[in-house]
């Protein structure tokens, strides 16, 4: 092939809604000016897990763009952006690095040059996008593999995205991106999402960005002018890795050497082979990479494990002290003082293996914002940080003992230990963790938004007393599986009822609530 082919810059290759839900095609920086007004909904061929990737690399291209030519807000036209989407890789004006396929010498989109220009001896090609993509299935039992039969280029360019920015370790010669805490770990990433379309998002993120370059560069001793940017612009044999102190702290990489070709009837295909080094030298970082929506704790990057975003890690990540807060996290002016929410995202890996893609949105009330942007998170901290205890000791002290009462058949000896209890036990378990999960920010708020202590204390109370008729509920629900013949039954459920509320009034775990439980039986006592 003599020239370049597939041209993000000049070809409409792109594949969006408007916000009216017409379809279009795009080229990248008519993409660009679209954000920039807000007018786009989504894109049609992006799968979940290809978000945060695809939403990151645009953020990041976007500021790389406006920082060298010394701007600070988007342009308005597509020529503009294509002049400076151009500039970032002056010696290939042709636009060869924004092409999905190139002479293999010269660089593709995400695909650096080969050596010598020859894929002869690389692998079988990989005749898929979803065959390409990161995600690692169990014998096709979660995502059926190589089914993407007919394609169009940004489903290649999205399976590109998703593999060359958040791919982890995969054996011997494959290896994985810089910005995670080891080969087995995830690129998670959280930030702030405003009211109003991906648009929005993109543009407050681009400027939160090019305000954090100076900090970025002291902090992680990169390049402030010359660094490499677009890692897939320099050639790469595969055995020679680039020196983290060589980057822009801008960088976008790729972890993978993957060459696109183009048959005579335009079908595409993907052809890879691996190296005997990474394509960044950055293990000794663990993750700490300026990335702009990962978390960091004691000096490594945040590993999403197979929990996802629960309710205890999402807490943590929006109000605690553990996690330095992202730089996308960072509430600004123009993110609006309601309809404000936390947006984490991540794919859970494991060795040869992920398990699962999570998405969480953490709604943010008119007062948490208002905490947020003056510093103090002491309050909503010590609010959440009780409901999560108290939902502990709801479920682990109290359900679950009442649940093996149920199925030991009211004995007074429990054993926790017998396997097919346990087994028994541990789905009413989850369902009423389920359910606290799902509404434990809601209701988090209305504590939050309280205007007095004294009136905090009250929406506290009442959550209990929820919590309390909540898992009563799930409690009663485990009847089905507990004895049923006669006398044993109802000695079955009596002991467990009587264990459940006897806990909830012993005062151990829920002191108020034991004292507002007494109170209403003294009250019902001497009822005229």
């Amino acid at each position: 092939m003599d020239t370049p082919r597939l041209n993000l810059l000049a070809e409409p290759l792109i594949r969006i809604r408007d916000t009216q839900g017409q379809a279009a095609s795009l080229t990248l920086p008519e993409l660009f000016v679209a954000l920039t007004h807000d007018t786009v909904r989504d894109y049609p061929a992006l799968r979940p897990h290809q978000r945060h990737p695809w939403h990151s690399l645009l953020v990041q291209l976007a500021a790389l763009a406006l920082h060298q030519a010394g701007e600070s807000q988007p342009w308005e036209t597509p020529a503009d952006w294509q002049r400076a989407l151009l500039a970032l890789t002056p010696d290939h004006p042709d636009g060869a690095a924004f092409c999905l396929v190139s002479p293999h010498d010269q660089p593709a989109f995400l695909q650096p040059p080969v050596p010598g220009g020859s894929i002869d001896d690389w692998k079988k090609p990989i005749p898929t996008p979803d065959a390409l993509d990161m995600l690692v299935t169990s014998k096709n039992h979660d995502l059926k593999g190589e089914r993407m039969r007919r394609v169009q280029a940004d489903d290649w360019l999205f399976a590109l995205t998703s593999l060359q920015t958040q791919e982890g370790f995969l054996g011997a010669g494959n290896y994985g991106i810089s910005r995670m805490n080891g080969g087995f770990s995830s690129r998670p990433a959280i930030g702030v999402a405003p009211v109003g379309g991906i648009g929005r998002r993109w543009r407050r993120d681009v400027a939160a960005m090019l305000d954090a370059r100076a900090d970025l560069i002291d902090c992680h001793g990169m390049q402030p002018t010359n660094g490499i940017a677009l890692l897939w612009v320099p050639p790469w044999d595969g055995t020679k890795s680039l020196a983290f102190a060589a980057l822009d702290p801008f960088y976008i990489e790729v972890c993978r050497r993957i060459r696109l070709t183009v048959d005579t009837h335009g079908k595409l295909t993907a052809h890879g082979t691996g190296t005997k080094v990474a394509r960044v030298d950055a293990a000794a970082h663990k993750g700490v990479t300026g990335d702009a929506w990962i978390p960091v704790e004691d000096g490594k990057a945040l590993t999403l494990g197979s929990e996802g975003f629960s309710y205890p890690l999402a807490t943590e990540l929006a109000w605690g002290a553990k996690y330095r807060k992202t730089i996308a996290q960072t509430l600004r002016d123009e993110d609006g003082t309601q309809g404000v929410a936390l947006l984490a995202q991540g794919v859970v890996r494991g060795q040869g293996k992920t398990e699962g893609y999570h998405e969480r949105r953490i709604p943010l009330s008119r007062k948490a914002i208002s905490l947020l942007r003056r510093g103090q998170s002491d309050l909503p901290a010590q609010l959440a940080s009780q409901r999560v205890k108290d939902i502990a000791a709801m479920r682990g002290s109290i359900l679950r003992t009442a649940l093996f009462a149920l199925l030991e058949a009211g004995t007074d000896k429990l054993d926790f230990d017998r396997r097919t209890a346990k087994q028994q036990v541990e789905p009413f378990v989850k369902a009423f963790e389920r359910t606290e999960d799902a509404r434990f920010f809601d209701d988090l708020n209305i504590e939050l938004e309280a205007d007095s202590e004294a009136d905090r204390h009250a929406e506290h109370l009442r959550w209990l007393i929820g919590l309390a008729e909540r898992a009563e509920t799930v409690l009663r629900s485990a009847f089905a599986i507990g004895p049923q013949c006669g006398e044993r039954r109802y000695r079955a459920r009596s002991r467990a009822l009587s264990y459940f509320h006897g806990a909830l009034r012993s005062g151990k775990h829920f002191p108020e609530l034991a004292q507002h439980l007494h109170a209403d039986s003294f009250a019902e006592e001497t009822a005229p």
